[in-house]
């Protein structure tokens, strides 16, 4: 997911987004674990996705906190 894509959905979205993706991670591991991976880049596809939706969630409360 693209940080622009991330940047246009609400708070609660992206807040929901991480938690999928975690839970996502945690399989692709699990899933590694046990030799059943198919695709080891999308650990960091994922990885890469989490950072993105919290630096998105970061900058939202920099900007309020300065608006205040």
């Amino acid at each position: 997911m693209k940080a622009k894509e991330i940047r246009n959905l609400s708070t609660a979205e992206i807040l929901r987004k991480v938690d999928d993706l975690k839970q996502e991670l945690f399989n692709l591991r699990f899933q590694l674990a046990t030799g059943q991976l198919d695709n080891p880049m999308r650990i960091r596809e994922v990885r890469r996705s989490i950072a993105r939706a919290k630096t998105a969630l970061r900058e939202r409360e920099i900007k309020e906190s300065k608006a205040l």
